[in-house]
């Protein structure tokens, strides 16, 4: 009985290490850039392009002046909570759906981005 419990036990201990190394490993590193980060191709490129030049209809351009003067605060809450007031216009929020290390990671690519230009 006492093996079975030592068994269970590290068979929960290897399973919560994995799955925590997994999850945390997920998370590009801020200097790979929006076009290699998952999350960003996930949630954002779909309005704001692949490599975050915008689309027409979609969402303008992550890449210009008025994003580049923005605050890291300010783009952060924009992530979070979202932007605009008309429904079919409005950036949703992604706060429920990112955790907050990839909204930074978010926020420090573009930011990169914009650095570069």
């Amino acid at each position: 009985m006492r093996s079975d419990l030592n068994r269970y036990g590290f068979t929960i201990a290897l399973f919560l290490f994995f799955t925590t190394t997994s999850a945390l490993g997920q998370i590009p590193p801020s200097d790979v850039g929006l076009s290699a980060n998952h999350v960003y191709q996930k949630n954002c490129a779909k309005c704001r392009g692949k490599t975050a030049e915008g689309h027409r209809f979609a969402g303008p351009s992550l890449i210009s002046p008025k994003i580049a003067s923005i605050s890291t605060e300010e783009l952060r809450n924009a992530v979070t909570n979202g932007k605009g007031h008309v429904p079919k216009f409005r950036m949703p929020e992604f706060g429920s759906q990112m955790t907050s290390a990839e909204i930074n990671t978010l926020v420090e690519q573009i930011q990169a981005l914009n650095r570069k230009q």
